[in-house]
């Protein structure tokens, strides 16, 4: 029997991922976790701003010259910056984050999410090193630099990375595997949001607020458990199904395929573009709400939140900051729903289908959004906030449910490249929903509308967003027929896959079977070395990883949430 040498693939390379067999598919979304419970922290990037705003002042802001230059204030040391221009970075991630996952979505196809997750953990992690020699050199547009942009394409990056190996790993449960995944980009603010806090009020000094050592630390402390995502990563060998499973007969003009698009095509179909807007007008109306939540609750409740018959521009500097703790608790609230939602309306989509799903979502979200002016006017604190409640977790399910909703009508075969493209519809929806929300708030208490009632109309547009997005979503239709990868192509490609994997996949395994020198050697067409079951403790091991963290800022949350209803 002949034989050939096997010299080891490189150590990124997608092959060196192929799970061996006996691997357990539960390990997985641990690593997925790891990555995007770290990359989440852009949704708690807000508690910098307040400390950075008077990084030279240390106890108060110092004003820049009302004469300086936009130019001049990107360079200025001896003056503070503007929330506003902090916030800039806010933007930057989320347009960042949508364009590079359509940039390189198609390179992570064949790369493999080691490598995307990797390069994810560098850029993240680079990024806020970046920033915080800025914080120290007092430069904002290094800040900009590194984490808005290269933090911004590490997020895309890492965002996308599990998505197509997880929906190949759970074909019988796509929604709950991508839902467990991207609910730590939901949660990741829950954790890094308090754990800043912490290491600022530890580093901060007479002469410094603490923001870049708590950039440093946090760098560090992240980088490790990215690069322990990234490495923990593996891809199931090509036609793998879970044991006992068998996909499903398709039946006629059924919204679940099995047959697969390419990318090229696929986002040139009327069903890329309707989904695409789906996810745009879904976000849009959450960002916004997500954004504006602690003003808008203050603002329309006022002195009723601690039993004061006052409005918001009635009470003092005190009572301001009694509503203010009672608004956390809120913003808390809805972060919680946001990852709540992300798995069980995600999980729920495997049983009532994706286009029921967002139905669901449009159609009640469209009645909660339409309620709530009513809510605020009867003064009615539990409706308003459950309102909200239900509303976001319509939010984050619409995240989680997308990447199932595209397997469904594209098939697996290149869905993180086309979720990638998808993306740039969560960068649109960045810029559209706050803009709208802010914008239109400014502009009704400008022409003297009551802070409480101005957020009335822009409720009601929301809403109407929403009803846009049911069209959209109710005119989603499986894709043509020659619009198919044909069968042909696709055993070429699967042969193809099979041959590299029977070259390098498990090489970990049969490495150590090697007695030729170091050089492993297997019979040509034979099977690699299977190695034994993923022992049950490794895997209990690795969600306590991820858990505890999430755990702890879970239960920080609810500390804070509680308060709302004292």
């Amino acid at each position: 029997m002949s034989v050939t040498a096997f010299a080891p693939p490189p150590f990124l390379s997608r092959e060196r991922t192929i799970a061996s067999a006996g691997f357990n598919r539960w390990l997985v979304p641990p690593a997925a976790l790891a990555i995007h419970l770290c990359i989440g922290m852009a949704y708690g990037f807000s508690v910098f701003w307040l400390p950075l705003s008077r990084a030279v002042g240390v106890s108060a802001p110092v004003a820049c010259p009302t004469d300086m230059s936009a130019v001049a204030a990107l360079f200025a040391t001896s003056c503070d910056w503007q929330i506003s221009a902090l916030g800039w970075m806010y933007t930057l991630f989320f347009v960042l984050l949508g364009s590079s996952a359509a940039i390189w979505g198609g390179w992570l196809e064949t790369a493999g999410p080691r490598k995307a997750g990797l390069v994810s953990a560098f850029c993240w992690c680079g990024g806020l090193v970046i920033s915080a020699a800025g914080v120290y050199l007092h430069q904002i547009w290094m800040l900009w630099l590194g984490s808005g942009v290269i933090g911004g394409i590490g997020l895309g990056l890492g965002y996308i990375s599990p998505v197509s190996t997880l929906i190949k790993w759970f074909p019988d449960r796509r929604g709950m595997a991508t839902g467990m995944a991207i609910m730590g980009f939901g949660g990741g603010a829950m954790i890094g949001a308090p754990l800043a806090n912490i290491l600022m009020q530890h580093f901060a000094s007479p002469t410094s607020v603490g923001v870049w050592q708590t950039f440093l630390v946090m760098a560090a402390v992240y980088f490790v458990f990215m690069v322990g995502g990234a490495l923990s990563y593996r891809v199931p060998r090509e036609g793998w199904a879970p044991k006992g499973w068998t996909a499903p007969v398709a039946a006629a003009n059924a919204m679940v395929t099995h047959r697969h698009v390419h990318l090229n095509v696929a986002w040139r179909t009327p069903q890329f573009w309707l989904l695409w807007a789906v996810l745009c007008l879904n976000v849009s109306a959450g960002i916004g709400v997500i954004g504006m939540a602690s003003p808008m609750l203050q603002e329309v409740f006022g002195g009723r939140l601690i039993g004061l018959d006052l409005t918001f521009s009635q009470l003092d500097a005190g009572q301001k900051a009694q509503i203010a703790a009672i608004a956390a608790g809120f913003t808390g609230l809805l972060s919680l729903c946001n990852i709540g939602g992300r798995f069980l309306w995600a999980s729920f989509s495997d049983k009532l289908g994706r286009k029921m799903t967002y139905a669901i979502f449009f159609v009640l979200g469209f009645g909660l959004y339409a309620l709530v002016p009513t809510t605020a006017h009867m003064g009615s604190v539990v409706l308003f906030v459950g309102a909200f409640c239900i509303i976001l977790s319509f939010y984050g399910g619409g995240f989680a449910t997308i990447p199932a909703y595209l397997a469904d009508i594209f098939g697996t075969h290149m869905v993180g490249a086309i979720h990638g493209r998808l993306l740039t519809a969560w960068a649109t929806a960045g810029v559209l929903g706050p803009v709208l929300v802010n914008y239109l708030r400014e502009y009704q208490i400008a022409s003297g509308i009551p802070r409480e009632a101005a957020y009335d109309q822009t409720m009601y547009i929301l809403a109407g967003l929403l009803v846009l997005g049911l069209v959209c979503n109710l005119l989603v239709r499986p894709v043509a027929e020659h619009l198919y990868m044909k069968d042909e192509d696709l055993r070429k490609m699967s042969k193809a896959a099979l041959a590299k994997e029977d070259a390098h996949a498990d090489f970990e395994d049969f490495e150590e079977e090697a007695k030729d020198g170091g050089v492993a050697v297997l019979a040509r067409g034979s099977t690699p070395v299977a190695s034994g079951s993923t022992p049950l403790p490794l895997v209990v091991a690795a969600w306590l990883v991820v858990g505890v963290p999430l755990a702890w800022g879970v239960w920080i949350t609810l500390q804070k949430a509680v308060i709302l209803f004292h």
